[in-house]
């Protein structure tokens, strides 16, 4: 049967096929088979503005903290590296995000980790230093049959064509080497999405951002969740209050996965925790 003026509804000698019972269910389809997907958080209108605010307030106060120009010696002053740790509660209730996490139990067996949350700022007709096609998780040419890592870049603005939507590869994450210039030009499509919305990615995807010809900075807040067994980028569990985190929000930020200090701490966690 063909939908009128739509895509196929049916099919014949198939013997096999994926259950999708939800919209996060084929969400995390769309990124085991192609490597990227957009994902709707939830948020509200006033949420949004709300985070919005507190980026900014955010990126003050970090470039206030480690200097503007020692930011631009290190190529970081368009990024703010952990803002859950320096900003208000709006960053860590936004890497809990339950649609988020929901879709990540869908993608990554077992458990799994924030190994990193970083604002991300792509500048207005400015080279950008994420402008290069890279991994999120960079110099590995392995292909994994499951997920060992996904990015959640947030949206704090429009993803669009004009202000430097993220390009992707689909389906790189299932190669093991980067693909030749002409099947890059060929292939390479840009990831449109609206304020609100999490693009996700398999972390071996190919991807880089676009350029930014628009006269306004693209934001965005970036999150990778690993598998425990990947180190975090910055030790969160040590830079936070843990008395105020719930027990999913302890493990989902990495105090559960600690490296032992010794043979005896590593005794006293095995006693205490299943690993």
């Amino acid at each position: 049967m063909m939908a009128v003026g739509g895509v196929p509804e049916s099919s014949y000698g198939v013997l096999w096929q994926e259950a999708s019972d939800s919209v996060l269910d084929t969400v995390a389809e769309q990124v085991r088979n192609v490597g990227y997907a957009v994902l709707e958080s939830g948020y509200s209108a006033g949420a949004l503005v709300e985070l919005s605010g507190e980026f900014d307030r955010t990126r003050a106060h970090y470039i206030d903290v480690y200097g503007e120009s020692r930011l631009k010696e290190l190529d970081e002053f368009h990024t703010i590296r952990s803002p859950l740790v320096h900003g208000g509660d709006e960053f860590l209730k936004l890497a809990l995000n339950e649609n988020l996490l929901s879709t990540l139990r869908r993608l990554i067996l077992g458990k799994y980790i924030l190994n990193q949350q970083n604002g991300v700022i792509n500048p207005s007709q400015e080279a950008f230093n994420q402008g290069k096609w890279h991994r999120d998780l960079p110099y590995q040419h392995f292909v994994s049959t499951r997920p060992l890592a996904i990015n959640a870049l947030f949206c704090v603005d429009d993803f669009t064509a004009e202000n430097g939507a993220t390009f992707v590869l689909p389906a790189s994450h299932k190669s093991e080497a980067f693909p030749s210039a002409g099947y890059v030009k060929s292939n390479a499509i840009q990831v449109e999405a609206r304020a609100g919305s999490f693009i996700l990615l398999d972390c071996m995807l190919f991807h880089a951002g676009g350029y930014n010809g628009t006269k306004s900075a693209r934001r965005a807040v970036n999150h990778v969740y690993t598998i425990p067994y990947l180190k975090q980028q910055i030790n969160l569990p040590k830079n936070l209050r843990s008395a105020e985190l719930s027990a999913e929000a302890r493990e989902v930020l990495g105090f559960n996965y600690q490296e032992p200090a010794s043979i005896m701490d590593y005794f006293s966690k095995r006693l205490g925790k299943e690993y």
